[in-house]
């Protein structure tokens, strides 16, 4: 943690202890239609984050009635995103940034300060490691490291035997073999990505399409709005189409301040994402949502939000960009920060989650009442979601008010359980139905006495 004068120090409390920020009620944020009051610009933005906790032995998070959650693994090193192989095993990305943005501002300071006290600032493993159930009893008994020495590392692709990894800096190729425990291989960059010296969102969000010929990255944007100038904003803000042959790219789709989670609905092969959006103009504004991504389409970042309103803090302004900007498809309400989106079509949870998308949602730090800190439920319906967002999976802020874990990552192992990865809490938790389906199906028909 850096070292702060009195001044900033001070200055640094009075935002985290302001209550102008504080936020309203969120209910009408979420959904296709959300509210979007008057701006309000600020000196010093609200700043409240949840300070570091941790999860006490036993001690796991709060599951919707149905189901049940345990520890899949423990003591990682920052996880980020879990991701499930055929043969079953679950790769586990631990990383964390490649470093921080130059401090132009008194403000930048002060917000390094806070979300370093939230613990966004705990070293991460640069590596991915491998857990393996070889029993089903839904306890890993194998854990190595699968890879190692990575640049910051965050998406995963399997297309045949060819393992993609998005570092910051690049997509890399790796030869994979059915059940090998690690890969000694060098990797081969297939592409390089936006990253430094200037990377201020570093993940990169990555996914192949159904036919497997193309790779799809998300690039977040490399400031709030633009305040490091618009250069630094080349082939950002954007999802990537790469071909996977040759690593030929192009801007698949752009004005998505920050995509994550990018995964394909199974139902009919759409591209979907959630996005960040941006900060400091009212705890209420501007709504973070999920979205089909479509090709060629600009959601509006810099220039506008939510469609066609316009950010006023952006100069020159583009009201020819504005123009072009289109709806995202739904709210899930101001600074949850989304960072995971997974459909399901398994066969682990109960019925009420079929068809529709999980997201994980990190958590605010810039509204005076804190917001996400929770994995949600979005019902779909006709390829479009049909209903309010369902909170599935709490608990990560304790009574204490102390956050003893941030979801990020999600996946579906192959029994179907929901995979979470936590950064904070450094495990990987894992949801499934208290009651398996089958043994629900046999109590009906009266099969179990």
């Amino acid at each position: 943690m850096r070292h702060l004068s009195p001044l900033v120090l001070g200055v640094a409390t009075l935002a985290l202890a302001s209550c102008s920020g504080a936020g309203g009620s969120t209910e009408q944020q979420i959904g296709a239609n959300p509210s979007l009051p008057a701006i309000n610009q600020y000196l010093l933005p609200p700043m409240h984050v949840a300070p570091v906790g941790t999860w006490a032995a036993g001690e796991t998070p709060t599951v919707a009635p149905g189901l049940q959650v345990t520890a899949l693994a423990t003591g990682l090193t920052h996880p980020r995103q879990p991701f499930v192989l055929p043969n079953g095993d679950v790769l586990v990305v631990e990383a964390n940034g490649p470093g921080s943005a130059p401090i132009k501002r008194p403000k930048e300071l002060i917000m390094g300060w806070v979300q370093g006290y939230a613990g966004a600032g705990a070293k991460g493993g640069n590596r991915i490691t491998l857990l393996r159930d070889t029993n089903g009893d839904g306890k890993p008994d194998v854990r190595s490291v699968f890879l190692d020495h990575l640049h910051s590392p965050f998406g995963i692709a399997l297309v045949g035997g060819d393992l993609y990894v998005a570092n910051t800096d690049a997509i890399v190729r790796f030869p994979y073999v059915t059940g090998q425990t690690r890969i000694t291989a060098p990797g081969v960059k297939l592409t390089d990505l936006p990253g430094g010296p200037i990377d201020h969102h570093w993940t990169k969000s990555l996914v192949a399409s159904p036919d497997g010929s193309k790779l799809y990255v998300g690039v977040g944007s490399n400031s709030n709005i633009t305040e490091n100038g618009i250069e630094a904003e080349k082939n950002r803000a954007a999802v990537w189409e790469v071909d996977r042959s040759n690593g030929a790219s192009r801007l698949f789709a752009t004005g998505l301040r920050n995509p994550n989670g990018l995964t394909f609905n199974p139902a009919n092969g759409q591209l979907w994402a959630v996005v960040n959006e941006r900060d400091e103009i009212g705890p209420d504004l501007v709504p973070d949502y999920m979205t089909s991504v479509k090709d060629g389409a600009f959601y509006g970042w810099p220039y506008s939000y939510w469609g066609q309103h316009v950010d006023p803090r952006v100069m020159p302004q583009r009201p020819d960009l504005v123009k072009k900007a289109i709806l995202p498809d739904y709210g899930l309400s101001s600074h949850v920060a989304p960072l995971g989106l997974v459909f399901y079509a398994g066969a682990n949870l109960p019925a009420a989650y079929q068809g529709g998308a999980f997201v994980a949602e990190h958590g605010s730090w810039d509204r005076g009442n804190l917001n996400g800190y929770k994995v949600v439920y979005v019902p779909f319906a006709g390829g479009k979601p049909s209903g309010k967002a369902q909170d599935v999976v709490t608990g990560f802020v304790g009574g204490n008010g102390k956050a003893r874990g941030r979801p990020v990552g999600l996946a579906v192992d192959k029994t179907g359980a929901l995979l979470i990865a936590d950064d904070l809490g450094n495990t990987v938790w894992r949801v499934t139905a208290k009651t398996p389906p089958m043994a629900t199906a046999s109590l009906r028909s009266g099969r179990l006495r």
